[in-house]
């Protein structure tokens, strides 16, 4: 087994203090959680005719409680316990949705009724075909909270998709989503369990000031992209005490095209003391077309992952992804701690540069510290473009132990290790191809 402790010399003056960088992250990126909002009217489910016994389509009761609410001027609306089977669902502003312990949203097993229309769900192009469980669009102040549960039946999908993915590697079968909030400002998700989704279970896109706290997520790890939690081009997100356990990304941080009014599509998002328990990972891409920027990861821990931390994208589907602070993180059982790579889905032994373009993935300023890992496989790898390198990478009191190989290094400009330790089973600690900056081997 060979070890590689490094020590390099002071960084670089020119270069702002990590601690800095650090705090004036968390300045800007943690927000306050939203109000709670609405005057304090309540509409109860039961009222409006919903039994909750598992059997009778409960849509048309929630629906028209949530439209009395709206059309009160916001309030409350309890679903007290019971299982409660439901088509799609559509919110409305100044909406808390209160689902009580022992409370159940649960999709309907007819794949007909998540289709915007009809025919063969087989034949869908893109999960656009379908509608969400829940959703909304350009709303303001909605809040999704109590000891209940969302559960998307998705047994019903996974299949075939599954067989599709067996049939084409790396197809993703179309079908919907549990909860997508479009263009929403202050959204609260708090203490609810989602399970189960079709695919991905909360998208938020184009929102603004979205708060999911104490929220677990729950899938089988076979289910085929049951992502957990997705903000896409969305911005002041913060995701705190959560637990993920699901079939693909933790965590996916998307930003797939550009907005016309800021040059960064997702930005100003922390993820503080969440957990993960199987699954992809807390990932960046694989669209970062429309830029990604200011990332705080802080105090969490994940446990038998894929992945632990991981930015993928590739040419023709990249973007500029910058200003990342990693920290105070512990990893167990992870097939590789850091993944940090310009070509996904599968990064070649040998490339020659190509012309850059707007779609061409870059990484730069990337702070990793604090960060012990136990690794099945490899400790990690950090490869960018010939043309594109990945540019200044901080790595700060990093322990990482591998079963096979160290943590590769290729096309990467100004990294600095600092008290950075790599044991794997075989090979050296850290390889290095195409890399400059201090305390390299």
């Amino acid at each position: 087994m060979k070890t590689s402790t490094c020590h390099p010399p002071a960084p670089d003056p020119t270069r702002p203090p990590a601690a800095l960088i650090a705090l004036l992250l968390l300045t800007i990126l943690i927000q306050p959680a939203p109000a709670t909002p609405g005057p304090p009217q309540e509409w109860n489910v039961r009222d409006y005719g919903a039994r909750g016994d598992g059997r009778t389509l409960d849509t048309r009761a929630i629906q028209q409680a949530l439209d009395a609410c709206a059309a009160a001027g916001g309030g409350l609306v309890r679903v007290p316990p019971g299982d409660y089977l439901c088509q799609p669902l559509t919110l409305h502003s100044h909406i808390t949705l209160l689902l009580e312990a022992g409370a159940t949203l649960r999709a309907t097993r007819e794949r007909r009724d998540f289709m915007k229309e009809p025919g063969d769900w087989l034949q869908a192009k893109s999960s656009s075909d379908f509608l969400p469980l829940i959703s909304g669009q350009n709303l303001t102040n909605i809040t999704i909270t109590g000891q209940g549960t969302v559960d998307g039946s998705g047994d019903v999908w996974w299949p075939a998709a599954e067989e599709a993915r067996r049939r084409q590697p790396g197809y993703t079968l179309p079908r919907p989503r549990l909860i997508v909030l479009t263009r929403c400002r202050n959204v609260l998700l708090s203490g609810i369990t989602l399970q189960n989704a079709p695919t991905f279970h909360f998208v938020p896109v184009e929102c603004e000031n979205v708060r999911i706290e104490n929220v677990k997520v729950l899938a089988p790890e076979q289910a085929a992209n049951t992502d957990g939690i997705d903000p896409s081009l969305s911005r002041h997100v913060v995701i705190t005490n959560c637990l993920m356990d699901v079939g693909d990304d933790n965590i996916a941080i998307k930003s797939g095209r550009r907005l016309p009014d800021r040059p960064f599509g997702s930005e100003d998002i922390t993820v503080v003391h969440c957990r993960f328990f199987r699954g992809h990972g807390l990932s960046i891409g694989s669209e970062t077309v429309g830029g990604v920027r200011r990332l705080l990861v802080r105090g969490c821990s994940f446990q038998n992952t894929e992945n632990g931390i991981r930015i993928k994208s590739h040419r023709g589907r990249g973007g500029p992804v910058e200003d990342l602070v990693y920290e105070d993180i512990r990893m167990t059982n992870v097939e590789r701690a850091i993944t940090f790579t310009a070509y996904y889905p599968r990064i070649p032994t040998e490339d020659t540069a190509q012309p850059v373009t707007p779609e061409t993935p870059k990484y730069r300023n990337i702070l990793l510290r604090n960060l012990t890992a136990s690794c099945y496989e490899n400790a990690g790898l950090i490869i960018g473009l010939p043309e594109a390198p990945i540019e200044n990478v901080q790595l700060e009191n990093l322990h990482i132990t591998a079963t096979r190989t160290g943590l590769e290094l290729r096309h990467v400009r100004n990294i600095n290790l600092q008290n950075v330790t790599i044991r794997p089973n075989r090979g050296n600690p850290i390889i290095v191809r195409d890399a400059t900056g201090t305390g390299l081997p």
